[in-house]
């Protein structure tokens, strides 16, 4: 005589998958994690990130960016999210730093978002970067920075005429540097050289554009702390009698 025997009641038997449409309330966890769902590969699920999860990724993208990158940079490398959503999720994060007391602190400059230190916390990291010398920017250079800056498009002669001095050195310093562009051409007898500022320029003094510009005589009187975070040389021609 045979018997039957029952499947073991510790095993769980699986039921084929559902072939109709998924249900709305396993919408938001089918797919999940996946870039392939997420840009249409093969599922039309429309990638609706929380909060949470975009603040977190925009962190991500700013943190490796060595450069502020602009709100719609993020819209593009995101996907799927509206900027009023990444514009919203910046400024919250930002005030998650602010209230959390980190050693970060999201700011907009140049143009775009990027981490930075707190200045509060400058003279820790001159101790840990003690070992590499970083020379102040000339007065000569910073000089002719700050007519640049504030009279822009500007010509060399202009600049001469200002200071009173050959300015030939410092400025090729500082387009070296990278503060300093050429932006075109005077219409005028030789068709000088037009000068400007850069967003290098922008990032380095921490401004979201030209007209956060301080008044002259505060640009002219930058501290230490300030002028020592510029990639500037000392221009060797301001030591010569």
């Amino acid at each position: 005589m045979s018997t039957t025997t029952n499947p073991p009641q510790d095993f769980a038997v699986q039921e084929d998958a559902p072939s109709g449409p998924v249900p709305a309330q396993d919408a938001a966890t089918h797919g999940a994690g996946d870039p392939a769902a997420a840009n249409g590969n093969g599922d039309d699920r429309t990638a609706v990130l929380e909060e949470r999860e975009l603040k977190a990724l925009l962190e991500a993208l700013l943190f490796v960016s060595h450069e502020p990158v602009a709100a719609d940079r993020l819209v593009a490398a995101l996907g799927h999210t509206s900027p009023p959503e990444v514009r919203q999720a910046l400024q919250h994060l930002g005030e998650d730093f602010d209230r959390e007391g980190r050693g970060l602190q999201l700011v907009e400059v140049a143009g775009g978002f990027q981490l930075v230190t707190r200045p509060d916390y400058a003279p820790w990291i001159k101790r840990l970067d003690r070992a590499r010398s970083v020379p102040k920017l000339s007065r000569s250079a910073l000089e002719s920075l700050a007519i640049i800056a504030y009279k822009q498009p500007i010509v060399r002669a202009d600049i001469e005429q200002i200071r009173g001095v050959e300015t030939s050195s410092v400025l090729r310093t500082l387009l070296e540097r990278k503060l300093v562009r050429l932006v075109g051409r005077k219409d005028s007898p030789g068709r000088p050289i037009l000068y400007g500022t850069t967003k290098t320029f922008l990032q380095h003094f921490g401004l979201r554009d030209l007209s956060e510009l301080p008044p002259l005589h505060e640009f002219k009187e930058l501290g230490e702390s300030e002028q020592a975070s510029l990639p500037v040389e000392e221009d060797p021609a301001s030591s010569l009698p």
